[in-house]
């Protein structure tokens, strides 16, 4: 299994994460659905981040992302909870989910087997299964999907989404050359780098994702930051040079136009202290195309970092030995 094989058949995977959706055997809620919780970690739980923000000017009661062993306490039968977990086996999401039980909340869950799938099968939980076998990072366009449907099916948000999806695979794939262009050259200037991920308002789900697929498929650290956020508190550790720091920063044609005035502020400052600044600009005519584009851009520049860094992009082995040692806890 090679990762960049992976992310090119990312097109391929929403188109059959569409079928899935549409085959997929939800039922009614028996309570009014006042809140929204989406649960999960990881390349399981980035698509709830990304998808809450999508979503947020059409949903019609709060979504809250949790990334942890606990739930919020407001859990009862009038909550949705989106139970996100690939493996199935996700420690932390599987004590949400169990918790979300007993308080009665409707419950569905987005996995590909595992104890998770076992849970649903025993208390009869609504259950979406995905392909099982891949790395849960590269399984993204599943797991956007089925929240966007599940979402859809309860009435929480307006219909369009999915249709939306079809129309980024198709601009997906026109783009395909000049993505896997552009994110070579952006690999080149990050290599050896410190990346130092700037996005502007409701967007940082993918710039999380970006930050993550750094870390996992190209080793490497970095960090992430929102404007305007961000000039309440980072903007004052610009102070020393350092050759070693590379700003990307992630542009959207919606970006509020007092954002990107503090965005040209900012970057008089961030020139000052490195000499590696990128732009890139999303393409796509809907927020769900642009977050999808630069997700796959994003990917691919993770696989050609680790190209030249000479690594397995598809390497965890660190964090198996994370588990490994959880697994003799009691």
């Amino acid at each position: 299994m090679i990762m960049k094989d992976l992310v090119a058949d990312f097109p391929k995977q929403l188109q059959k994460a569409i079928s899935i959706a549409h085959s997929a055997q939800l039922s009614r809620a028996t309570e009014s659905i006042n809140q929204v919780l989406i649960s999960g970690l990881g390349g399981s739980g980035i698509g709830g981040s990304i998808v809450s923000e999508i979503v947020s000017n059409d949903v019609v009661c709060p979504i809250v992302i949790n990334k942890d062993y606990s739930a919020p306490a407001f859990i009862n039968q009038h909550t949705l909870a989106i139970i996100c977990t690939y493996s199935g086996n996700t420690e932390e999401t599987i004590h949400v989910l169990k918790h979300c039980i007993k308080a009665k909340a409707k419950i569905t869950i987005i996995t590909s087997g595992g104890e998770a799938a076992a849970i649903a099968k025993q208390e009869q939980i609504d259950c979406i299964m995905l392909p099982a076998g891949f790395p849960p990072r590269s399984c993204i366009g599943y797991s956007i999907c089925q929240i966007i449907n599940t979402l859809q099916f309860h009435q929480i948000i307006s219909q369009h989404y999915l249709p939306e999806i079809e129309k980024t695979i198709a601009l997906l794939n026109q783009e395909q050359q000049n993505i896997i262009k552009e994110a070579t050259q952006i690999a080149s200037q990050l290599y050896h780098k410190l990346p130092i991920i700037y996005t502007l308002g409701n967007t940082e789900g993918v710039a999380i994702r970006f930050r993550q697929q750094l870390n996992e498929n190209s080793k490497m650290l970095c960090w992430h930051h929102v404007i305007p956020e961000m000039n309440h508190n980072e903007l004052v550790g610009w102070t020393e040079k350092n050759e070693q720091l590379a700003v990307i920063i992630f542009r959207y044609s919606t970006d509020y136009y007092r954002s990107v005035k503090r965005l040209e502020v900012c970057k008089e400052v961030f020139s000052k202290y490195c000499q590696t600044i990128i732009e890139i600009h999303a393409k796509g005519e809907s927020p769900m195309q642009r977050a999808l584009y630069m997700i796959h851009l994003g990917d691919w520049i993770s696989c050609a970092i680790a190209d030249v860094k000479q690594v397995d992009a598809i390497d965890i082995s660190i964090i198996n030995h994370l588990k490994s040692e959880l697994s003799k806890m009691d």
